[in-house]
C-alpha cells in the first residue's frame, strides 16, 4: 500500500449528519457502523466542513426509533447544528480497535488491487456490499478491450478470497477473468 493510501486512511467514513432533532442542537445521525449504534462508542468525531476535518467532542448520543441521534460539542441550539447537516464524520485510525487475524475493516480493503489465481488483475476494489448470505466485493477495473467494467465478487474467505495482503495491497481471488 502507498503512503498516499496509507495517510487517505488516516481518517475513516463512520457516518454522516443527516437532520436536526429538537431545538438544543442534537442532530440525525445517518450512521454507517454495525450496528449502527457503535457510531456513539467513538470520540471525538471530525466532521468535514468547507474541505477540513474539524473535531467535535461528542457530548451525548443514543438510538431514537430506527436512527440515532448526537448532542456534539460546540451545538448549543438548532441554529448552529443546522450549519453541520450534510457533514461527513470520520473517526481516526488510531481509535479503532486492532481487528483479529483473518479479519479486516471495510475501509482497508477499499483500493485494493484485486488478482485471480492466475495473476491476471480484476480491478481494484471501489466498495463493499452488504448482503443477507454474504458480504460482496464491487471490483471496477476495464476489460480486454479497455471498456470499464465492474465484478461483484462474494467475500468468501477460503472458496473464493485465498489471500488478502494489505501491506502488499492486494487481494487474491478464485474467479474467472471472463465473469
Amino acid at each position: 500500500m502507498s503512503t498516499g493510501e496509507k495517510q487517505r486512511q488516516q481518517w475513516v467514513p463512520v457516518g454522516k449528519l443527516s437532520g436536526l432533532f429538537g431545538v438544543k442542537g442534537w442532530v440525525k445521525i445517518f450512521s454507517n457502523t454495525q450496528p449502527k449504534e457503535n457510531i456513539l462508542t467513538y470520540s471525538p468525531w471530525f466532521l468535514k466542513r468547507n474541505g477540513q476535518w474539524q473535531e467535535y467532542k461528542l457530548l451525548d448520543g443514543k438510538l431514537h426509533g430506527k436512527g440515532v441521534i448526537a448532542h456534539l460539542s460546540g451545538c448549543s441550539d438548532r441554529d448552529i447544528a443546522a450549519e453541520l447537516i450534510g457533514s461527513e464524520i470520520a473517526v481516526k485510525r488510531e481509535q479503532f480497535a486492532k481487528p483479529a487475524a483473518d479479519e479486516y475493516y471495510w475501509n482497508d480493503l477499499i483500493g485494493l488491487v484485486v488478482k485471480n489465481l492466475e495473476g491476471i488483475e480484476l480491478g481494484k476494489i471501489d466498495s463493499m456490499l452488504e448482503t443477507g448470505a454474504n458480504d460482496v466485493i464491487v471490483v471496477r477495473g476495464t476489460s480486454d478491450n479497455g471498456k470499464k467494467r465492474e465484478r461483484l465478487i462474494p467475500f468468501v474467505t477460503e472458496e473464493i478470497v485465498h489471500e488478502v495482503n494489505l501491506e502488499q495491497g492486494f487481494m487474491t481471488v478464485d474467479w474467472d477473468s471472463e465473469f
